[in-house]
């Protein structure tokens, strides 16, 4: 018997911290709901866990600039309708105004609606959403995913300044007008051939929506497939955690009890010595 070196209630202290910190790991761990509280607790999944928290977080912020951009498409085919109407009732008055029971001052009548109609398309194509050109003839380039690549939505042009049939004409007061039967029937030429350019716009606008709402749904699909695997290398696994949580429990009290136990051991020794 000895008294100055007790090794069990050394050994019992020291296992007694060891279930203590485990017991404290553990209730971090249920306490915050992470199987990594602190880096050491596994420092390969702590990094590969911030890089999946890193690429989720660049693919909402995708997913946020193509439902911008969808509004923005969206925005475009609305403008577009409004100018379809327009056209039909364009090619209504010329058809009209090509009547040969009507004299010059009806036509003029028509012909007032007709130029208003002119203007409301013009203006159409200095519109723009958020400060940014709805009809500027670029293509406009959408963030696609984390790592910027970019896609490049078809580009619309209401005023094309280079083209000589079609919108651009529609458009021109001084190249159509519906003064006369001749000039009402040159200008249904044009307007016919702004609406065919018009709903080739309005296809391209549907294509870009398209593409943007499928790379929308690819995206969230992937955020939420890594979203899953960081769950299983961060997230604890609350069953199981209780369990150690309650073994970690036990271990501590009866190390407590132990503890004591081993305390009292060199009290043995007053025996021998009385």
């Amino acid at each position: 018997m000895i008294i100055n070196t007790n090794l069990a209630a050394m050994t019992g202290a020291r296992m007694l911290d060891t279930s203590q910190r485990n017991l404290t790991k553990s209730l971090s761990r249920l306490s915050t709901g992470s199987r990594i509280v602190q880096p050491q607790d596994d420092a390969a999944g702590l990094a590969v866990s911030s890089r999946f928290t890193a690429q989720i977080s660049r693919n909402s912020a995708a997913m946020n600039n193509l439902g911008n951009a969808v509004s923005f498409s969206q925005t475009q085919d609305g403008f577009t309708q409004k100018v379809m109407h327009a056209l039909d009732r364009m090619s209504e008055l010329t058809v009209l105004a090509m009547d040969i029971t009507k004299t010059n001052t009806d036509r003029s009548n028509y012909s007032v609606e007709f130029t208003q109609l002119q203007n409301y398309i013009s203006d159409i194509g200095t519109k723009d959403f958020n400060s940014v050109s709805l009809f500027a003839g670029t293509g406009t380039e959408v963030t696609i995913d984390s790592d910027a690549n970019t896609f490049t939505m078809n580009a619309l042009n209401l005023n094309s300044t280079t083209a000589t049939t079609g919108l651009a004409r529609a458009f021109d007061s001084a190249t159509s007008a519906i003064y006369t039967t001749t000039s009402a029937s040159s200008a249904l030429s044009n307007i016919q051939t702004a609406i065919q350019n018009l709903a080739d716009m309005r296809a391209n606008i549907g294509a870009n929506i398209q593409r943007l709402n499928v790379t929308r749904s690819q995206v969230g699909l992937l955020n939420e497939n890594l979203s899953a695997t960081n769950s299983r290398i961060l997230d604890v696994d609350v069953a199981e955690e209780t369990t150690e949580y309650a073994r970690f429990n036990i271990l501590v009290q009866s190390g407590t009890s132990m503890l004591t136990q081993a305390n009292i051991m060199p009290k043995a020794a007053l025996q021998l010595i009385t």
